[in-house]
């Protein structure tokens, strides 16, 4: 079972205390944007397995949102961190590239 904890209230969930987001640090369309620019935000995204970048809500909880990185190959969690952030922090992306050697890196 996945287990995330929240950066907030520093309680360590299981998923099904948690609501899931979807991919995190995209930029997102909506009005105002084009027919393509929001079909390729909706529809378009790559979903290769191994590290991901995802949004969480501690729903069963502080009701907070906040960012995850981890694994879907293995549900490795390498850290969460706030939902404010505007990148993965620095010492998420070292415990990523230590157990990762060959990770592309983030975008």
């Amino acid at each position: 079972m996945l287990t995330l904890t929240c950066p907030y209230c520093g309680v360590t969930a299981e998923e099904t205390e948690l609501a899931p987001g979807g991919e995190a640090h995209l930029k997102r369309f909506g009005p105002g944007s084009s027919d393509e620019e929001f079909e390729s935000y909706m529809f378009a995204r790559k979903n290769p397995k191994g590290v991901h970048f995802e949004r969480w809500r501690h729903a069963n909880g502080c009701g907070k949102w906040f960012l995850a990185a981890r694994c879907t190959a293995t549900l490795e969690v390498f850290g969460t961190y706030s939902a404010q952030t505007k990148e993965p922090p620095a010492d998420i992306i070292a415990a990523i590239k230590a157990k990762r050697p060959g990770w592309e890196g983030y975008k």
